[in-house]
């Protein structure tokens, strides 16, 4: 595997887009016993390359969906009322969720620090979604994720090249 690269990601994941739905395509009517074993290899030797620190495109350009956990853990661990965190921080989107107002995320720092890291939200704890069980379910988030994770963008390819 390439070491993920943040280099004109977007332009490469526009450019590999229609290859990877393609593939998609034929992925979801073919077995899918070894997709998470592969996945998850792929996932461990990305990050073994790569740290998140170096890009935070997720902080800076997506807002995860804020479950009712996350805000009464993140207000606690803020000091506020979970009704003024939701004010102050959280908009409801199109699908309903509760997400950030604003990005890049509220929380995001210098160097790509997390100022709320050990309470942040679930679906930043679980993103990019690369070591989840059940990976088949999620690829159409996959190809939008390639756009801004150099670790999906690489996973992708390199599951396009295994052919399964």
């Amino acid at each position: 595997m390439n070491k993920p690269a943040l280099h004109n990601l977007r332009q490469r994941a526009a450019q590999a887009e229609p290859e990877t739905r393609s593939f998609i395509r034929k992925l979801s009517k073919k077995k899918k016993h070894r997709l998470d074993e592969q996945v998850h290899e792929l996932h461990e030797q990305a990050f073994s390359q790569f740290s998140c620190l170096d890009c935070a495109n997720c902080c800076k350009s997506i807002s995860p969906i804020i479950y009712e956990r996350d805000i009464d853990r993140i207000a606690r661990h803020l000091q506020m009322k979970p009704s003024a965190f939701t004010e102050k921080y959280l908009k409801v989107d199109d699908e309903g969720d509760y997400v950030f107002r604003q990005t890049p995320c509220p929380f995001l720092m210098p160097g790509n620090y997390c100022s709320i890291y050990p309470k942040r939200p679930r679906s930043c704890r679980d993103y990019p979604h690369t070591n989840r069980k059940n990976y088949h379910q999620i690829l159409d988030l996959a190809v939008r994720d390639t756009y801004i994770c150099p670790v999906v963008f690489e996973i992708m390819e390199e599951l396009k090249k295994s052919q399964l």
